[in-house]
């Protein structure tokens, strides 16, 4: 009896130290939180309106525990519809300190329907990643115990706004695991410089330049895949996101803010 109280006690604490590394002191982020943008896609040299997206951040309740669930919704207007359709609905629920505990992706892009779905959990140290896709009616599962952190594409976004970049340098790389929902891949975050960027609701805010880079073929040459632009102050909201993509390359431009937790000292220029 007193070895297997011993056993729990040790499995307990094992996956509460495992939390606590994986977590980040939430500096940034408050519920109540929204972000609007307005989507565009290049076409022939062109860039049109394309859509919106908008990203929000709540309360509630995960397994009894209180958590954060932040949902990203992404979709494409009529026009664009006609050539290619998006209805994307991401959600991601975390710990109040950015503990990665559930991700669900449904995306409807062209004739393609997927939903990916994430659960972590901790145990012995160890993320375990339990993750599946769902297309056509077929779903393929995969089981995960990693020695790391594992995070998905938005509880990555709301770790990384809670980092103090203030001793960044130019080309510092940032390097983490991320479930995509068919497997846990390297990815690979690169600090560029720091840019004074005009949004598209007038406002100029001095940023923060991130690429998400992948590294391709033989040579392992690096890939643009995602360009950010965050506010230089303790909000570190996304303002510009360039997209470059299989078919072209989509731009995100905020357009709105509600809920921000700090003052937008970040601001050069208003509009």
């Amino acid at each position: 009896m007193i070895k297997k109280l011993i056993l729990c006690l040790f499995l307990l604490v094992g996956g509460m130290a495992a939390k606590a590394q994986c977590g980040a002191v939430n500096d940034a982020i408050k519920p109540g939180e929204t972000l609007s943008y307005e989507l565009k896609f290049n076409w022939k040299f062109v860039w049109i309106n394309a859509g919106w997206a908008k990203m929000t951040v709540n309360e509630t309740k995960y397994k009894g525990i209180p958590c954060l669930k932040t949902d990203l919704q992404s979709y494409t207007n009529k026009k664009i519809d006609f050539f290619f359709k998006m209805r994307d609905t991401l959600t991601c629920i975390t710990s109040k300190d950015l503990v990665p505990l559930y991700f669900r992706k449904g995306a409807e892009e062209g004739k393609r329907y997927t939903v990916d779905e994430v659960k972590f959990s901790y145990q012995n140290g160890k993320c375990i990643v339990d993750q599946q896709r769902t297309l056509r009616g077929h779903t393929d599962k995969r089981h995960d115990v990693m020695p790391v952190c594992v995070y998905d594409m938005l509880s990555i976004l709301l770790q990384a706004r809670s980092y103090d970049p203030t001793d960044y340098k130019p080309g510092q790389k940032i390097l983490f695991s991320m479930a995509t929902g068919r497997e846990v891949e390297k990815q690979t975050l690169i600090y560029r410089r720091k840019e004074n960027y005009k949004a598209e609701n007038g406002v100029t805010y001095r940023c923060l330049v991130f690429s998400l880079v992948e590294y391709v073929g033989e040579e392992k040459k690096e890939k643009e895949v995602i360009t950010f632009y965050v506010t230089d102050d303790r909000n570190h909201l996304p303002v510009r996101l360039d997209m470059y993509l299989n078919f072209g390359s989509a731009k995100a431009f905020l357009t709105d803010i509600k809920g921000n937790r700090h003052p937008l000292t970040s601001v050069v220029k208003e509009k």
